[in-house]
This record gives C-alpha cells, sequence and structure tokens, in this order.
C-alpha cells in the first residue's frame, strides 16, 4: 500500500458521520447526566423539605 493510499484512507475516514452522531449523543448524555448530579446536590434538601411537607399536608 502506498502512501497516497494511506492518505485517501485517513481522508474517508475522517469525512465519515456514523461515528460523530453517537460520540454527540454521547456528549449530550453525560452533560445531563452533570446537570442532574449538580441539581440535586444544590436542590436535594429543599425538594425533600417540600415532598415531606407536602406529603404531610395530604
Amino acid at each position: 500500500m502506498k502512501f497516497r493510499d494511506w492518505f485517501e484512507l485517513v481522508r474517508i475516514q475522517l469525512h465519515r458521520e456514523e461515528g460523530q452522531t453517537m460520540a454527540e449523543y454521547g456528549i449530550l448524555i453525560a452533560v445531563i447526566a452533570i446537570v442532574a448530579a449538580v441539581g440535586a446536590a444544590v436542590f436535594g434538601t429543599a425538594l425533600s423539605t417540600f415532598f415531606t411537607g407536602l406529603s404531610g399536608k395530604l
């Protein structure tokens, strides 16, 4: 295989889009998980107190 063939193979692989979509979904899921974890840490006790008070009123 010549250098030109390797270069063409790399060029074709860089223009493929199938793997990019999976990477984008992975990044999106990671961001959502981080936001959910931060939200639970910040608002966890306040939400627990709110739902405890709400269940007491029912």
